[in-house]
């Protein structure tokens, strides 16, 4: 048989495609990381039998927050947000974690993605511990008064039935 060789000059060049399409994919995710990076976080919002919800404060940041933190890279977030409530507040176990809501917040020139988990029948042993100093529950209705921004909007949706913001 013989091979046409435009033909065959054609099918060379269209394998070689793909792997220069992802070569410069790769180069733009890479200046995109460096430029405007994005960190992911997972975050729960423990609501207890009262329909009250858990609230840390942190030894390195004002204020009273959500219990939560950093994905690592590869990690689904419903582990992230698992693995930080084991070390944050000594989580036991749990009945129900469910996707609440998908958040943004810009910081300096970085972008955090926020996943907030609604977590329900929260067994935990919470003990002070270098980056947590306590964990309160409150009810929607009577936050802190030093409450983060984040948590803050989410307790005035329950409370006033207000529609989600996309920010944290």
């Amino acid at each position: 048989m013989v091979t046409n060789p435009l033909q065959a000059a054609g099918k060379a060049n269209s394998d070689r495609r793909p792997i220069l399409q992802n070569l410069a994919l790769a180069a733009r995710l890479v200046t995109q990381a460096i430029v405007a990076p994005v960190a992911f976080g997972a975050h729960a919002m423990v609501e207890d039998g009262q329909g009250r919800l858990l609230l840390v404060r942190h030894t390195y940041f004002p204020g009273w927050h959500f219990p939560g933190g950093g994905v690592n890279r590869g990690e689904p977030a419903t582990a992230a947000v698992v693995r930080e409530l084991q070390e944050e507040i000594g989580l036991t176990g749990f009945e129900a974690c469910e996707l609440f809501g998908l958040y943004t917040r810009k910081h300096i020139w970085a972008t955090n993605v926020i996943a907030l988990f609604h977590m329900r029948g929260v067994t935990f042993n919470f003990k002070p511990n270098a980056e947590i100093a306590e964990a309160k529950f409150y009810a929607p209705d009577a936050p802190p008064s030093e409450i983060g921004p984040g948590a803050s909007r989410r307790f005035r949706e329950r409370v006033e039935g207000k529609e989600k913001s996309p920010y944290w």
